[in-house]
């Protein structure tokens, strides 16, 4: 378990992270994401203890992670998928990591091959792309089999058949029972992955609850449906609180009205329907609801 209490965090005349509180629970996938500038990388820095809060603490399973007499087997993190030299083979970076815990010599070669970096353990990592520098990170993180894992922007760099090997990763790392807290941009990839998110704004916290609750909270249910007849059904839907998106040619959107009134009514008066699709509620666009006046560098919205 991860807890941020009232925590902020002061770069100079700038508030990197202010008056922050939120505990990341064990067995699930918690999705921390922001725009740029909201204090994603500071809290996540702070929790491993390379910045100290300016005020307030961060606990990983009760204690600040300086005070944990064997970190890599509490929380491993990859903050930096770079922050290796480059002159050392993946298999030499590892080691040097296992002998500061005394970790037996096998557990590198078990993480190697967890990360599928086995036949180029012997290659210096001054070598690698960034999707095999951020599989290097990800093997060191979890060296130390740990309870609390931290991964920022651990997708970047990934083809996407290693997107879907992080994906099942981090599901069976939730299912195990530890705590598992991944940043991401990549809002489409933490619809599919996260169980609960985060949403940080100027350093502030914008939201902390599960994905599903966090979609309602900030999208209306919306149906689509395709008719020759849209115009006709168009009318016959307009009422207060529905929203109705102008007919393009034989397709309407409809807010406010379930699936099931518009079928009822569309035959009642019979007009055929051809297809009748509740939409999903899209991350981004909560995102962007949530986010519309924390975001640090705007580059103004463009014309549709």
């Amino acid at each position: 378990m991860i807890d941020v209490d009232c925590v902020s965090k002061r770069h100079g005349d700038r508030w990197a992270v202010r008056d922050l509180t939120v505990t990341v629970h064990p067995g699930r996938v918690t999705g921390l994401l922001g725009p740029n500038g909201s204090g994603k990388s500071s809290t996540l820095r702070m929790a491993v203890g390379l910045d100290a809060p300016t005020s307030g603490r961060v606990l990983v399973d009760g204690r600040r992670y300086a005070d944990h007499p064997w970190p890599l087997t509490r929380v491993g993190a990859l903050l930096d998928a770079r922050g290796v030299h480059p002159g050392r083979t993946a298999r030499a970076h590892l080691h040097v990591l296992a002998a500061t815990h005394r970790l037996p010599r096998r557990r590198v070669d078990e993480v190697l091959d967890l990360v599928g970096l086995t036949d180029v353990a012997h290659r210096r990592s001054g070598g690698f792309s960034l999707g095999m520098s951020q599989r290097l990170g990800i093997a060191a993180a979890l060296l130390g089999d740990p309870a609390v894992v931290l991964l920022d922007e651990p997708v970047n760099g990934l083809d996407p058949d290693g997107v879907r090997w992080l994906r099942a990763l981090l599901r069976q790392l939730a299912d195990q029972g530890r705590t598992v807290l991944v940043s991401s941009h990549l809002l489409a990839e933490m619809a599919t992955t996260a169980d609960h998110l985060v949403v940080l704004g100027r350093g502030r916290l914008l939201a902390d609850a599960p994905l599903g609750e966090l979609l309602a909270s900030v999208s209306r249910p919306a149906v689509r449906v395709r008719t020759p007849d849209a115009r006709r059904l168009h009318g016959l839907l307009a009422a207060p609180g529905v929203l109705l998106s102008a007919p393009a040619g034989d397709v309407l959107r409809v807010e406010g009205a379930t699936a099931e009134r518009i079928s009822e009514l569309a035959r009642e008066h019979g007009l055929p329907v051809h297809e009748l699709v509740p939409e999903q509620p899209s991350l981004e666009d909560a995102f962007a609801a949530l986010t519309e006046d924390a975001v640090e560098f705007d580059a103004g919205r463009v014309s549709r």
